[in-house]
């Protein structure tokens, strides 16, 4: 069996999407806890063995016995607190952390696979570049960020003093992440789904004025990836793993390696609805200045390295496919 944190977020689904629909896999064990009253949707969709609340997964791996399970085959750890908003840090420190530092050691004990979560947003302000061959100096801007990056650190300590560690592992850097199944996440969801739903309703979508020196207006840069290329990765160490096949373990980014402005992503949203785009542009909240990423762009040798070379969806198709096939559809979900 497959477990996956998070579950029944947008990249979790996905990845049980990917599991289902190119491995013919339905072992899951989905494990998350919703609170949205909608993103039960994220699962109508998959094929799954069990459903367990947050809270029941470790009792659960135990198992009966004092030996534990013997049939997991994998963890993928997605879930975690994943607002940049949050501000009460033992939250992050309990979710993002200690939960993490749990299901790590289960794991190197039980000697099973570990795959899960980082952040782009480790990296903070960016003036340190993106590059995941060092992890070393970064500052995130954020209590989200730096929790990201805490565990990230905890676990190359594991590495370098030699102590028990899951026998394939590997931590994701995720970029902007945009696609299907993201609708719960509410102010955090993509530019991509606000773009739609914002036009949709007033004819227009707002972008934050250029308010760094040199920065114009809706140009700030992301490395937008799209939910289906991001599980896709993920499923190459999966599957790497379970054929035994050597892949090395570390911290990998996760990105297109090709940075394009929110201007250029709500044009294309636009367009993908066979409408002429229209721009209205407004001042950043007092929330997110100081602690707002302006440029990202992931360095991908080190995936490339590792023997991923599948392309990745350019943000002109990946736009494409989640507005045509998904945002306006009847059915939404993949």
């Amino acid at each position: 069996m497959i477990v996956i944190t998070g579950g029944a977020g947008m990249i979790g689904s996905i990845i049980a999407w990917h599991l289902n629909t190119k491995l013919n896999r339905d072992d899951i064990v989905i494990v998350d806890r919703i609170t949205h009253e909608e993103q039960w949707q994220n699962l109508t969709h998959r094929q799954y063995a069990h459903y367990l609340d947050k809270d029941q997964l470790m009792s659960w791996l135990e198992g009966a016995d004092s030996k534990g399970r013997t049939d997991i085959e994998a963890v993928i750890h997605m879930g975690a607190i994943s607002a940049t908003t949050e501000r009460d840090f033992n939250k992050l420190v309990e979710t993002n952390i200690q939960y993490s530092q749990n299901l790590w050691t289960w794991c190197a004990n039980h000697q099973v696979p570990f795959f899960y979560a980082s952040s782009a947003a480790t990296y903070g302000d960016g003036n340190l570049g993106y590059d995941d061959a060092s992890i070393e100096n970064l500052r995130p801007l954020n209590g989200y960020g730096y929790s990201k990056h805490f565990f990230d650190q905890w676990a190359l300590r594991q590495v370098n003093k030699k102590l028990p560690t899951p026998p394939n592992w590997a931590g994701f850097k995720f970029f902007n992440v945009y696609g299907p199944n993201e609708y719960h996440k509410e102010r955090m969801a993509s530019v991509a789904f606000h773009t739609f739903n914002q036009f949709s309703e007033t004819g227009t979508m707002k972008l934050f004025k250029g308010t760094k020196a040199g920065v114009e207006d809706g140009m700030q840069m992301r490395d937008f990836v799209y939910v289906k290329d991001a599980a896709a990765v993920v499923n190459y160490f999966l599957e790497s793993a379970l054929a035994k096949k050597s892949v090395p373990n570390g911290i990998y980014n996760i990105g297109t390696g090709k940075a394009r402005s929110f201007k250029d992503l709500a044009t294309n949203v636009m367009q993908s609805m066979n409408r002429e785009p229209h721009i209205t542009f407004v001042d950043m909240p007092q929330d997110l200045q100081g602690k707002y990423q302006y440029f990202t762009e992931a360095a991908m040798s080190k995936l490339a390295s590792a023997g991923y070379t599948h392309p990745f969806h350019s943000l002109e198709d990946g736009v494409r496919d989640y507005v045509q096939n998904y945002l306006t559809q009847e059915d939404k979900y993949c």
